[in-house]
């Protein structure tokens, strides 16, 4: 998983880089990365191949979005660890559900498992990984759940970093570099007023008051 953690500090990025790694530990048809506004039903889906879901896909599942056995479980009962639909109820019953007939059969799908990494606010961010015919077995789960700590931490380190704009971001790199402000002024064709000007707005964003703590925040270590 180290190729996460080297991710540019951006949702898009991070996003890629987790669909794209997490089916070589656990086999997935596709994987994507679901952010679930839990107050309006609303989704953004990150890492979908292109033409996988249609419009009229994505309405189906949006239809069934509460009752969704892991959306339930995760978003309204406060489950915190990787789970699939075959431990939310049997194969049987699921494939008689709502969101079956409307959306999996559809699509294709007869089992998922989701890796949550953040429950918050209204808040459900989640990697999905998608099955045809074998169901994601007992050890997979707990695999993906060994790796949740380490993925939640790096999604957090995102919506800090979201915060600030590309000067920013290109300021805060090279501090991280170890260079001084008159460096970085002289890299980047600015004065050293305006790089110490970012570095207050820098601090300000990361609620933190030195340039070690800006870096360590960045890192996702303070």
């Amino acid at each position: 998983m180290g190729a996460i953690s080297e991710a540019p500090a951006d949702k898009a990025s991070f996003a890629r880089l987790g669909v794209e790694r997490l089916p070589t530990l656990v086999a997935s048809e596709f994987t994507t990365l679901s952010v679930c506004d839990l107050v309006s039903g609303r989704r953004e889906v990150y890492g979908l191949p292109a033409g996988a879901l249609s419009a009229g896909d994505r309405a189906a599942f949006d239809r069934h979005f509460t009752a969704h056995p892991l959306v339930r479980f995760h978003g309204y009962e406060g489950g915190g660890v990787t789970r699939r639909i075959s431990d939310c109820l049997p194969l049987a019953r699921f494939r008689e559900s709502a969101v079956y007939n409307d959306y999996y059969r559809r699509v294709r799908i007869d089992h998922v498992m989701a890796l949550p990494i953040f429950v918050r606010d209204g808040l459900l961010v989640s990697f999905v990984l998608n099955r045809s015919r074998r169901d994601f077995s007992d050890r997979e789960r707990a695999l993906l759940d060994v790796l949740r700590p380490h993925l939640a931490r790096l999604y957090r380190r995102t919506q800090t970093l979201d915060r600030l704009t590309a000067r920013e971001h290109e300021v805060l790199n090279w501090i991280a570099r170890g260079k001084s402000d008159a460096q970085i002024a002289d890299i980047l064709g600015m004065s050293v007023r305006t790089v110490q000007k970012h570095l207050e707005h820098i601090y300000a964003k990361l609620g933190v008051e030195t340039r070690t703590a800006a870096v360590m925040r960045a890192l996702g270590r303070g």
